[in-house]
């Protein structure tokens, strides 16, 4: 049978696309494949978040080319879509999907090449049965038009789009009975999600708890979402149900006003730090982590200065620090790069330097205290997995707890987290491996190393 490799750049909304297309490929036949291994199919659903992302994106397609010269490399995602409206093309890329049509692969795969169906590769390594998934990435959204001056994707992802929620309810029950035990709930701007864009009636407050509720489902996180679309009804829901995770991804960008006017960002830092306070007072143990951009166009160093103070002030549990690059088609394109590349790698180090601390001061509040984990892998010898507010931790236990929610008391922070010891007698835990399901060997194509 044929053999596919795909891989995913950015995004948590790619992860869960590049799943579904792994799904028509694997239903049609296809052997699964990792992306470094030879193929008659790679399939890179691409980014242009930043410029390295770019680059990336274009570097996987010359790789798989070079892996099989014969081979069909699609490219889809953001960067194609950039290419595509500018009327370019990707070394090595034989076909390049627009977004509006990414879901269609496959069957573009089969009409460019029908015959495919009697190739017949040899992978170096195939992909283990997809079978039980401890976290599952579940998109209810797509498309932005709040027009960032630093971000293309209103222009990648174009039309704003809610999934009907008895879909989404239904395909969050499909993961509970296959034994996935957390849902990420991702859009591109998952705050617009409502009944104008084809929800069907619920607004994400109400859709969060109708997930929550799902059997077998016991965690249920929020990617990123827009400060300002975090609703009293969101913050209530978060407040109230035991299986919505008490972390926030509340992207922000900078801690400076001005800079934040600059980007077209809808909000002050008043009211970013309003909306934090408010949050830690009705959600006990809250996570708030971010993303802050260093080095746009305009900023001084004074206005750098006000970042570094606003993220100790709201200390963040964990910060994506970016270098500003210019992205094709947005407004910061037209405005000059006046941040030096060296200021912006020491700009960029003095705020990584304040967050890792405060990720650090975090992390500590718990250390001494006994925490459910939720048990995703090994890793380097230990088993680790992630708190409800997203701390992660490591510590000595058997595979067989894999998918598992299970108690460890953490002991030291570390620098990805802490480490602990399972809090389990030998009989509790050999009563909980009884009675657990068998787990499988199951890794996300979206996530599978490229």
């Amino acid at each position: 049978m044929p053999v596919a490799a795909l891989t995913t750049l950015g995004c948590k909304v790619n992860q869960y696309e590049t799943e579904k297309i792994a799904e028509d490929f694997e239903k049609a036949g296809f052997t699964l494949t990792e992306f470094d291994s030879p193929a008659d199919v790679y399939v890179i659903n691409s980014c242009s978040v930043t410029e390295s992302a770019d680059k990336k994106s274009r570097y996987l397609a010359r790789k798989a080319s070079r892996t099989n010269p014969e081979a069909l490399v699609v490219m889809t995602g953001c960067h194609s879509q950039t290419v595509i409206d500018r009327g370019e093309s990707v070394e090595g890329a034989t076909m390049l999907v627009p977004n509006d049509e990414k879901m269609q692969v496959f069957q573009k795969v089969t009409a460019f090449r029908p015959e495919i169906f009697s190739y017949s590769s040899s992978p170096a390594t195939v992909l283990p049965p997809r079978g039980h998934r401890t976290r599952a990435t579940l998109k209810v959204q797509d498309g932005c038009e709040h027009y960032c001056g630093f971000c293309q994707i209103p222009y990648t992802r174009k039309v704003l789009m809610s999934r009907n929620w008895r879909a989404i309810v239904n395909e969050a029950a499909e993961m509970g009975a296959t034994g996935v035990r957390e849902i990420v709930v991702t859009g591109v701007c998952v705050g617009a999600y409502n009944e104008v864009t084809g929800s069907g009636g619920p607004e994400l407050a109400e859709l969060m708890l109708k997930i929550g509720d799902t059997p077998g489902i016991a965690r249920v996180r929020l990617s990123s979402i827009q400060p300002i679309e975090v609703t009293d009804e969101l913050i209530d829901a978060f407040a109230s149900h035991p299986n919505l995770c008490p972390h926030l991804h509340l992207s922000c960008q900078s801690g400076d006003d001005t800079v934040l006017k600059a980007m077209n960002r809808p909000y002050s830092t008043h009211f970013y730090k309003d909306l934090v306070r408010r949050l830690r007072e009705r959600i006990p143990d809250v996570a708030i982590t971010t993303d802050l951009i260093v080095g746009y166009p305009g900023e001084t160093r004074e206005m750098h200065e006000n970042t570094l103070a606003f993220a100790r002030e709201v200390a963040f549990q964990r910060t994506h620090v970016f270098s500003y690059s210019p992205r094709p088609m947005t407004y910061a394109e037209t405005l000059k790069d006046d941040v030096p590349y060296d200021e912006k790698k020491r700009r960029h180090n003095e705020l990584q330097s304040i967050v890792n601390e405060t990720n650090r001061q975090f992390t500590a509040r718990y250390v001494g205290e006994t925490m459910e984990v939720l048990v995703e892998n090994r890793m380097g010898g230990k088993m680790y997995g992630h708190t409800a507010n997203y701390i992660k931790v490591t510590f000595d236990g058997p595979m067989a707890l894999r998918g598992s929610i299970v108690p460890v008391r953490l002991n030291e922070v570390t620098e990805e987290g802490a480490s602990g010891d399972l809090a389990l007698t030998d009989s509790q835990l050999s009563s909980l491996i009884v009675a657990k399901a068998p787990s499988s060997d199951y890794i996300p194509l979206a996530m599978a190393t490229s």
